[in-house]
């Protein structure tokens, strides 16, 4: 799976816990930055890679800031994609499974690195279950989206 990965500074320690998992599992990896502990403002590369994934150029994607919450809010001002902090396998994985998360949101201050891997495998293992209830519900959400997007 192609799997496109940002975040800041803040984020930059565990992403490289989070390649070395994708890498291990291997996929493919699309690294939109940043490279270093150097201060950097999250919304840069938290939009690029939210876009490789709304545009199809990548399937998943995962974004690490300090908290998780400032990635997760820049990339779900993108169209298409459906982001979410999740901090433990349970969100990691139900996002998928009923919401059709496509960007997993993590922060480096609150998580460890050996919870990291777990949450990343859950999120990239999950698919979409497509009941009945989860279709309707995710085309509520396509439909706000459309509206608010125009």
């Amino acid at each position: 799976m192609k799997v496109a990965i940002g975040c800041d500074h803040a984020g930059f320690p565990l992403k490289e816990t989070v390649v070395k998992e994708l890498k291990d599992l291997g996929h493919e990896i699309l690294d939109f930055g940043t490279n270093s502990c150097d201060a950097v403002d999250f919304p840069d590369f938290a939009e690029a890679a939210a876009k490789a994934v709304a545009g199809g150029k990548a399937r998943r994607g995962i974004l690490l800031c300090g908290s998780g919450v400032g990635v997760c809010i820049t990339a779900n001002k993108i169209k298409g994609a459906r982001a979410s902090v999740a901090h433990d396998v349970y969100a990691a994985e139900q996002g998928v499974q009923h919401e059709d998360m496509n960007i997993l949101c993590m922060g480096a201050r609150v998580i460890g690195y050996g919870v990291a891997p777990y949450l990343v495998r859950a999120f990239l293992a999950a698919e979409f279950e497509g009941k009945e209830r989860q279709v309707r519900r995710l085309n509520k959400i396509l439909k706000i989206e459309e509206a608010n997007f125009k």
